[in-house]
């Protein structure tokens, strides 16, 4: 009896650390979304083209047991004037998103296309981009605009984390109840000084002011707790030795980071 208690309060626990890091996860559910990308049959493919798709994916269709599902595969593998694009990153991002309790990106494995290696990605469903919201000046609900404004700090927080440098308001997806997904993730894991010295987003942001304004503690005791042996158990091969140490570089600027916020801020105000 004893350890059915200790097994529900740990589940509980999870539970609470989840909602108040980011949007619930369903471990079930990323299991059943992962295995469907998995063993789906490929129905029909479309190749995306344009300025918004400029890695130019496929939008596969898929169908199992008579459910179908569109989803986003991409095999870009190149760097630029020392700067990647690689697929890798998608699936690398995913799993770092799970293990800090976020819910933004959506499942995403690895899948072979036409005896290419690639990364596959449950397709996103939204109600609008945060360029349309912008350019349509689209309020968010009242009774969103709390849950929407801390959505916001965790995704420029997971942005800094994971170096991500291209960050746009055609990936970034709003939901019908005012949920952040975040997709598009092959610019990221940079190593370079400029993304190892200082934060893509901070009150120092060239675009503005846009901080981290508050976080949650849980998120900041996960932050404490990366190792370079835990990121390299939870993405594989997916990132180099390079790629991981940059990462962690990074989390302890978002620390300090955090700190500066609580002495000026107060901790009331900056964790929760």
């Amino acid at each position: 009896m004893k350890a059915k208690v200790i097994v529900v309060l740990s589940a509980a626990v999870g539970l609470v650390l989840a909602l108040a890091a980011g949007q619930a996860i369903d471990p079930a559910g990323d299991k059943a979304a992962e295995e469907y990308l998995a063993s789906a049959e490929i129905t029909a493919a479309e190749r995306l083209t344009g300025p918004s798709a400029v890695t130019n994916p496929y939008k596969l269709t898929l169908e199992k047991d008579g459910v179908r599902k569109p989803a986003l595969w991409k095999d870009v593998d190149k760097a630029e004037r020392g700067r990647p694009d690689r697929w890798q990153y998608e699936i690398a991002a995913y799993r770092i998103d799970r293990m800090l309790g976020l819910n933004m990106v959506p499942a995403t494995i690895e899948r072979r296309y036409k005896e290419v290696r690639g990364s596959i990605q449950d397709w996103a469903e939204s109600r609008m981009s945060l360029n349309v919201k912008n350019d349509k000046k689209v309020p968010v609900p009242p009774r969103y605009v709390f849950g929407w404004n801390r959505s916001t700090y965790l995704q420029r927080a997971f942005d800094n984390l994971i170096g991500n440098e291209d960050r746009h308001g055609n990936n970034i997806l709003i939901r019908d109840d005012w949920k952040i997904v975040l997709i598009d993730h092959s610019r990221s894991f940079r190593t370079g000084k400029k993304f190892t010295e200082e934060l893509i987003y901070t009150e120092k942001h060239r675009e503005g002011p846009k901080p981290m304004k508050e976080l949650p503690r849980a998120f900041i005791e996960k932050l404490k707790g990366l190792t370079a042996e835990a990121i390299k158990q939870a993405v594989g091969d997916y990132l180099e030795e390079a790629e991981i140490a940059a990462m962690l570089l990074r989390r302890d600027l978002i620390l300090a980071e955090m700190d500066r916020l609580v002495k000026l801020n107060g901790e009331e105000a900056t964790l929760y």
